[in-house]
């Protein structure tokens, strides 16, 4: 596994899926126990594949963007109320 997603989980909240996943998997345990379940896992690979996945899928939510973050105003002049000159020539061709 690479070193960055073990440091990563390590650094999570105690009781997190991902710090319990990390301390079973530097303890070379296979069966975990998180949110009230337990999770038996084949091995230490497969274990170490699911910290992978859980860094992946926390990366790839923090790089979407929700359009409610960009400014109401982009494509506006200051105070003018309508669309920017850019739609308003699209509309005439």
């Amino acid at each position: 596994m690479e070193p960055t997603i073990l440091a990563w989980a390590l650094a999570q909240p105690s009781g997190s899926r991902a710090a319990a996943l990390a301390a079973a998997y530097t303890g070379g345990v296979t069966r975990v126990t998180f949110d009230g379940r337990t999770v038996a896992y084949r091995g230490l690979h497969e274990l170490g594949r699911a910290l992978a996945v859980l860094r992946g899928a926390e990366t790839a939510a923090a790089r979407a963007v929700s359009p409610s973050r960009w400014p109401a105003s982009r494509g506006r002049e200051a105070g003018d109320p309508t669309p920017s000159r850019c739609l308003a020539g699209a509309a005439r061709l």
